[in-house]
């Protein structure tokens, strides 16, 4: 079962979240600040974060920013309802998927699940590089070049990217993308995707130019060029 590493500062959220995937057989470390969830990253070594955003100090935007600086762990933030705003500068950090508070213990275990899948390599999965542009895409291997230069991806974003480029000039709208990405299988909030997407643009894109790889169609959703 995945190792989960769990930051939250409320001691009965974390409690009953520990207690719940303990008892689904998740080896969990639970702490309590920021600064202490940093230092467990370097011994416990988990498949996957589970960061509260609003920590005392060190936030839980704070923290993602630091642990997208070396690594691309799955991240899940915990938010409470009303936190609209700081769930899009969450996702913006480099954030996964989010849950708000209070969640069950089932509803936390199948995000976990979804964001690990993303991580799995198809096992149909073609095994030529595909080239577009400047952009290097081995789907078999997972992973992305740019200039030859190899791009960092979080799960998400892997997951976004070849979806979209599996069918160039294709568009698909942000539900659609919910769903394929995801998994969420209801209607659910786009900023996960709006969110993806610009973080994705930020590592693949020519910043001096407009998008070249993911494309808007407004009203309408998302297509991978390149044009």
């Amino acid at each position: 079962m995945p190792r989960v590493l769990l930051v939250e500062d409320d001691h009965s959220v974390r409690e009953g979240v520990e207690l719940g995937l303990r008892r689904r057989g998740h080896e969990v470390l639970a702490t309590a600040t920021g600064e202490t969830g940093l230092e467990a990253l370097r011994t416990f070594r988990p498949d996957l974060l589970l960061l509260d955003l609003m920590l005392p100090a060190m936030n839980g935007v704070q923290v993602c920013l630091r642990v997208r600086e070396t690594s691309q762990l799955p991240i899940i933030m915990l938010t409470a309802l009303g936190d609209g705003l700081d769930i899009v500068v969450g996702l913006d950090a480099g954030a996964d998927d989010y849950i708000v508070k209070p969640a069950r213990t089932e509803v936390i275990e199948a995000r976990i699940r979804a964001v690990l899948r993303r991580m799995e390599r198809p096992a149909d999965a073609r095994p030529a590089v595909e080239h577009h542009g400047e952009l290097d895409i081995d789907r078999a291997g997972h992973t992305i070049l740019k200039s030859g230069e190899p791009v960092a991806l979080a799960p998400s974003e892997l997951k976004l990217l070849l979806h979209l480029s599996a069918t160039p000039h294709q568009v698909f709208s942000r539900q659609h993308l919910l769903e394929a990405v995801w998994e969420h299988t209801y209607h659910s909030d786009v900023r996960l995707v709006d969110a993806c997407v610009r973080r994705l643009r930020i590592k693949i894109e020519d910043p001096t130019r407009t998008p070249r790889y993911i494309q808007t169609l407004r009203g309408f959703g998302y297509r991978f060029g390149p044009l």
